[in-house]
């Protein structure tokens, strides 16, 4: 059982080398083989880990309310649970990650730890080195009291959202991705839509193809066996569409049905940096104003909390300013090659029906 982990590390794993290579299903529960490249060269770390245990690497990543700044942090986004028998509440919330017999799950958990190594401040958490190389599983845990904890606990905090920006570059920000936010979350419910029509298409041509082959006829009757003999070719036709459109589907999912849904959770992830800053905004408007009505006996103290609140948002600010930075490069990086990836595979999975419908077309010119 790993022990409780809070202070300072260094990963000695290449960030970009962790994998997560497959999910094993035990019971109703799923376990993630995670395996990551030795920094020395040396060999690999390989650990297996259940979801509890990303929920307790994510617990020690919100609980640093010791680190500087750390509410201008935007956290990488944990997927939600999966499920092995998932309900349709669940399977609403997971989208495109319930589909492809959980290869874009494994994905999204892989996207979430790279992500996490490759942050500044989050990869210096001992907790991240225990979860990549420890043999040992961490086991379930308290959840502590962390900014997570607080901000879904703080319902009547909610009316913050609205409150005017003292920072116009923060303003602005609030402002489009409240926007980008919706915009995100609807395209990828969009899409998954078409997805799910490409999977029914591919069925009902399945269906099709088998219920073509009810219509062929033994016997010696030339016209018969002239009807049967289309019915076998149109069976092998409509079985290659089948083909065809499940490719187009599982290429859409592993492509832009990934990229869309993690560019919809990461705005997510953008927007509760944004309100954890503006909720410190308007405690250091409070504090001020506190500070300026506070008696001659009590004035010492709260200018002190005041100072203390304006150092604290002066760091939210400035860690927020570079998440921004880096979050809209990366985000640009992700869908270019979400997209990129997308137009390759249909590119060459369209090849791949026409050359096949090709040989069908010369095969129904030979029977005539």
């Amino acid at each position: 059982m790993m022990e409780e982990v809070n202070e300072v590390s260094v990963l000695s794993v290449h960030g970009h080398s962790i994998t997560v290579t497959e999910a094993l299903k035990e019971g109703d529960a799923l376990t993630f083989l995670i395996v990551s490249e030795k920094l020395s060269g040396t060999g690999e770390y390989p650990v297996d880990r259940t979801y509890e245990d990303f929920e307790w690497l994510q617990q020690h990543l919100f609980s640093q309310e010791a680190v500087p700044g750390i509410h201008g942090v935007i956290f990488p986004p944990l997927p939600a649970k999966a499920q092995v028998n998932a309900s349709s509440k669940v399977l609403k919330q997971l989208g495109f990650l319930a589909l492809g017999e959980w290869q874009p799950y494994c994905k999204a958990l892989e996207t979430f730890l790279r992500q996490v190594a490759a942050h500044s401040i989050l990869s210096k958490n001992k907790a991240v080195e225990v979860f990549l190389t420890s043999s040992d599983p961490p086991g379930r845990q308290k959840v502590k009291k962390n900014i997570f904890n607080r901000l879904s606990q703080a319902v009547e905090e909610m009316r913050k959202e609205s409150h005017k920006d003292v920072d116009e570059f923060f303003q602005t920000q609030r402002d489009h991705n409240l926007t980008l936010t919706v915009c995100s979350k609807t395209a990828a419910e969009k899409f998954l839509d078409v997805v799910l029509t490409e999977q029914k298409v591919a069925v009902a041509c399945g269906h099709f193809s088998a219920a073509l082959h009810l219509c062929v006829e033994p016997g010696e009757d030339p016209d018969k066996q002239a009807f049967s003999k289309t019915c076998v070719k149109l069976s092998e036709v409509f079985d290659s569409i089948k083909k065809n459109m499940m490719s187009v589907a599982e290429n859409d999912i592993s492509t832009l049905g990934v990229g869309l849904d993690l560019e919809s959770r990461y705005q997510e992830a953008e927007k509760e940096m944004l309100f954890r800053r503006t909720c410190k905004l308007v405690e250091l408007e409070n504090a001020r104003r506190n500070a300026e009505k506070a008696k001659p006996v009590k004035k010492a103290a709260m200018e002190e909390v005041k100072k203390a609140t304006e150092t604290e948002f002066k760091h939210i600010c400035e860690v927020a300013k570079q998440e921004i930075a880096r979050f809209e490069g990366v985000r640009l990086q992700m869908l270019q090659q979400a997209l990129v990836q997308w137009c390759e595979k249909q590119l060459l999975t369209a090849r791949e029906s026409a050359d096949q419908l090709n040989q069908h077309l010369q095969a129904f010119r030979g029977m005539a």
